[in-house]
């Protein structure tokens, strides 16, 4: 597999893992969870400005943001359309990046004006991994609320996607 075949499975992954995430976001009552609600909302949302941050660098264009978080907290269903939208931005990115060019290291300047430099596999991978680690911290809030969160892990995606691997033999 190449590494922009794996990253763009990766994507891939992100973008059903969203989806559930939000889902059972969707499903915290309004009333009883307003707190865990809005929390998980401003995550999800932090994660997606810093997906929009990233994906301005990766293009060379001037991302807007002066914070890793807007000011104002989305609808949830604003969060979905625009998580959507940038999962789908760099699904396409990677179909129509030449794999040479992941490589290419590419300077920029953080929202607080620290300068920094990765390539851009190390941005892609940046931006999976970030979206991870908070979808993580919702699913944390879920669980505290006795709420079983979506089973997000890069394996099961595997395995519902590709129900056929269920069927491989292990070598012995």
């Amino acid at each position: 597999m190449s590494e922009q075949s794996l990253l763009h499975t990766l994507f891939s992954y992100q973008a059903w893992a969203n989806k559930d995430l939000l889902d059972g976001i969707g499903d915290l009552d309004g009333v009883r969870h307003v707190k865990e609600r809005h929390a998980s909302i401003r995550l999800m949302n932090h994660s997606l400005v810093v997906g929009r941050i990233f994906a301005a660098h990766l293009t060379g264009q001037d991302h807007g943001f002066t914070a890793d978080n807007t000011p104002d907290t989305p609808s949830l269903a604003e969060l979905r359309t625009a998580l959507i939208a940038s999962d789908q931005w760099y699904l396409r990115y990677l179909e129509t990046l030449p794999p040479d060019l992941l490589s290419e290291a590419l300077p920029f300047v953080f929202t607080d004006g620290d300068r920094g430099c990765m390539s851009r596999q190390e941005m892609l991978l940046h931006v999976v991994t970030h979206g991870g680690y908070h979808r993580g911290e919702i699913g944390r809030l879920l669980a505290q609320l006795s709420i079983t969160p979506p089973w997000d892990t890069f394996a099961v995606y595997l395995h519902r996607t590709e129900p056929s691997r269920r069927h491989a033999v292990a070598a012995k």
